[in-house]
Order: C-alpha cells, then structure tokens, then sequence
C-alpha cells in the first residue's frame, strides 16, 4: 500500500543564517566550510558539473549555478549587478537548493548571499593553503568591499596571516574595512594605491566590482615567492590581472571550462596551461614548487563550492534545531490527481476591499 510522505523543505533564510553563524562563531564556520570543500574538491570524480548559466544585461549579471552527485543536487542563484549600491542593495545576492536526486524533493531553500561571502573566502583559503608559501604573514587587499573582511578573517584564522595592507578607490569603503578588522582585532594598514599596497606582501587579493577588463595588478607590481588570489575577475569581459601576470607563473583554477570563459584566463590562447586545483588536493599534480614561485589562483566561484556550503549549512541547521519548514510541493494522497488539490484549497472568502484605501492602485 502507498503511504504519501511529507514534502515540507527546510529553510534557512537570511537572518536564521547570521543567528547559526553568531552562535558557531565565524572563525569556527569558515573552517567549517573549508573543510567540506576540500571533502568535495577530493572526490572531484563524482560530480555531475557544468559551468553556470549566465544571463547578461548592460548593469549586470544573473546566474545559475548545478551540480550534482548520486545522492544531491544542488543549484545557486546568484547575480552581479556593481551599481546596486546605489540603490542600497548588495552587489552580489543569492540563495541556494538542495534537492534529493532520488526523488526531486527539494530538501533545503537557503540565502546564499551571507554564505557565498564565507564560501569564497573559504576557497581562497583552501587555495592559498595549497599553492602559497607556508610562512606568508602579510596579505594586500585590492579592493575593500563587502566581500573584504571574509577574505581577511579567512586568511587571519586558516594560514596565519597577521598584516593586511588594504587599498580602494573609495576611501570610505577601505574605512569600513579597517574599521571592521579592528573590531577584530587585526591589524590594517590603509595604502594610497595599489602598487604601494602590494609592495612586501606574502599575498595578494584582488576583489573588485566593476564589469570591465581592468589591470588591477601589472608585472612591475610582482615579487618573487608571491602568491595571487583573483577573486574579483568572474565574467566574461571582467579581469583585474594584466596577462603578463599570468606569465609570470602557473596558473590554478576550479573548473577549467568555466574559468576559460570568465576569469582571467579569456585574455590567453587556448592553449595556454593551468592546473585544476582538485588535481593539487589530491596530490595528482603539484602545487608551489618552491619559496620564489609565482603562483596564481585563478577564481571565479564553481558549483561544487556552494555544493559544499549548503552541505554545511544544512548539517548546522540540523545541529542548532535552528531550520524552518516551508511548503513547495503539494501534499498529494493521490499523485496523479493534482486537480483535486486545488479543490481542496478554495479561495477564502474575503471582506470587500475600500477602493479609497487599497494599496493596489491602477
């Protein structure tokens, strides 16, 4: 006999997500999420992966992001619109699902806009744990927007790094960086361009907005021995490295096929070589060579990350009782009679609307 089954998803919206992270602490979920990507990136071989659908408007870009194993499936919706600040909205929004590949059932509705931000910090400090020199102290952050203090805190509590040299062309956004590290107790130190910001770091990170091929970084700016995490470069016409950086070293990357269309390596030929970091984690290539190797992350955000930070926002949902419920799919006792469901939901009669009063006006 067929018994029906409750199809409720879990939820975690935008403010149950902060609450988790507050409980957890942040330091404690970026490891976290560090740890389920390395899990992830390390049985690479098992993921269904495609690079993301892209929809391209003058102002921006919207997303979406699939991937999947044999047990789960997962997709982000993310945009990327650098203007919206001026509209009091976040350059970067988005929210995620899990679903059962079994079945369809979609399992988990999650922001994903708080947890990208940790997620990406968490994969350049995945990267940066593989590919930069162990004894790095000093990192230079390019660009001091909303994704800068998660690189910060990702960098201070994964590798160690104890100095930041922090550059924006808006000053008042390199203010609220330093302003908000100090309330964490690390050191900050504002520069009046990037090639002074740069000089003496062990690190790099470039995480700029704007939309444009841009040479954030040029190769006079290079030393020896430093190790560059482009995070800002994830679209088509959108770099911040000048190709002669790219030169210079070997380049890293999460998905080959997807980085060759948006990140910094649409500027080269197709066959100019990287490395899938995944191959790094596995031991399957090598990482930095030696103490004077130029080496570059090359990220643009992949599926397999959000994959991986759903798993882990989910599993802390579960451990905090902190999920929600919400109806997505019907209740069916029969499920080849979706008609009778919506017998079974008639409208409800409502009082008459004053006209003179109604919110919805023609």
């Amino acid at each position: 006999m067929k018994t029906s089954k409750r199809v409720s998803s879990r939820f975690i919206s935008a403010e149950r997500a902060a609450e988790m992270i507050g409980e957890k602490g942040l330091a404690h979920c970026l490891r976290s999420i560090a740890t389920y990507i390395e899990q992830d990136f390390c049985r690479w071989q098992d993921f269904d992966k495609s690079a993301r659908v892209a929809n391209h408007s003058q102002d921006g870009v919207i997303e979406l992001m699939p991937i999947s194993d044999e047990v789960s499936y997962s997709f982000k919706y993310v945009n990327g619109h650098p203007k919206n600040h001026r509209y009091n909205l976040p350059t970067v929004m988005a929210f995620g699902v899990l679903a059962d590949v079994d079945t369809g059932v979609p399992t988990l509705i999650s922001e994903l806009t708080l947890t990208t931000a940790l997620r990406t910090a968490a994969m350049s400090a995945v990267a940066a744990r593989a590919l930069a020199r162990p004894d790095s102290r000093r990192m230079a952050l390019i660009g001091n927007g909303a994704q800068s203090e998660f690189q910060a805190l990702a960098f201070h509590h994964l590798l160690g790094i104890q100095e930041f040299h922090l550059f924006d062309t808006d000053p008042a956004a390199t203010a609220k960086l330093m302003h908000n590290l100090s309330q964490q107790g690390i050191v900050a130190k504002r520069f009046a361009s990037t090639r002074e910001a740069v000089c003496g770091c062990d690190i790099v990170t470039t995480v700029t907005a704007d939309k444009t091929n841009a040479t954030i970084l040029s190769p006079d700016m290079i030393e020896p021995g430093m190790h560059l995490n482009a995070v800002g470069g994830d679209c088509p016409g959108k770099t911040e490295l000048h190709r002669g950086v790219l030169e210079m070293g070997r380049v890293f990357v999460e998905y080959e096929p997807q980085t060759r269309a948006e990140g910094e390596i649409q500027q080269m030929p197709a066959e100019f070589a990287v490395t899938e970091l995944w191959q790094v984690l596995t031991s399957h290539r090598e990482g930095r060579r030696d103490a004077s190797e130029v080496t570059v992350f090359d990220s643009v955000g992949f599926a397999l990350e959000d994959f991986s930070a759903l798993r882990f926002m989910d599993d802390l949902a579960c451990e905090l009782g902190a999920e929600e419920r919400i109806s997505l799919i019907p209740e069916l006792p029969n499920p080849k009679n979706l008609f009778g469901f919506l017998l079974d939901h008639p409208a409800q009669a409502k009082p008459q609307a004053n006209t003179r009063t109604s919110a919805c006006v023609a």
